[in-house]
């Protein structure tokens, strides 16, 4: 079970922490929806369904502590308090002109990761190199803003909250090789993020 850290400068300068959320935490409707999209997915591959995670992360530099997370649907219009940089359509560009049907990006200093109390074998440590650290920083205003819920880059899976973060990772120089969710688990849209990273 994982819980919100706590920045200590002299402790850690640098780090870059993963978080694994259940999908939907906290959310009936979204959690409801992940089990259907999820049912009909091993369904048609022929597996047991799986436990699908939304990924957010974790950023320590010498001037503080930031959570880079991907939201949907976005909660109000004060973006500026959750550190909101970059906001995209959801499933349309069309419909994307809705606050409801549109996600941001958040690089939130001091933010908190509103579903941590249900996180499972988090934080995961990936980096604690301080080029990276600042890196992903950076590159949270470059996050490609492609339809969530769609494969606009025919990258094999959809763009999502998984794809901002593998994105980040990838460009960051961080090793993604590694990276799996907890056992039995699945994060939707990470191969989308590592693909779409490739490309650039």
């Amino acid at each position: 079970m994982g819980r919100p850290s706590v920045y200590e400068p002299n402790v850690a300068r640098s780090a870059i922490d993963l978080w694994w959320l259940p999908l939907g935490a906290g959310a009936n409707f979204v959690r409801l929806n992940g089990r259907i999209y999820e049912a009909i997915k091993a369904r048609r591959e022929r597996r047991p369904p799986q436990d699908l995670y939304h990924t957010a992360l974790e950023v320590f530099v010498p001037d503080g502590r930031y959570i880079i997370e991907n939201s949907w649907p976005i909660p109000d219009a004060d973006g500026a308090r959750r550190g909101v940089a970059v906001e995209g359509p959801v499933g349309s560009r069309y419909f994307g002109q809705a606050r409801a049907l549109r996600y941001e990006i958040r690089r939130w200093r001091d933010g908190v990761i509103a579903d941590a109390r249900w996180a499972v074998e988090s934080p995961q440590r990936v980096s604690t190199d301080l080029a990276s650290a600042h890196r992903v920083l950076e590159l949270v205003d470059a996050v490609p803003v492609l339809v969530w819920g769609r494969d606009e880059m025919n990258a094999g899976e959809m763009w999502n909250s998984n794809s901002v973060v593998a994105w980040l990772l990838a460009r960051s120089g961080v090793p993604t090789h590694g990276i799996r969710p907890p056992a039995d688990g699945r994060a939707p849209g990470w191969s989308a993020g590592l693909a779409v990273a490739a490309l650039d």
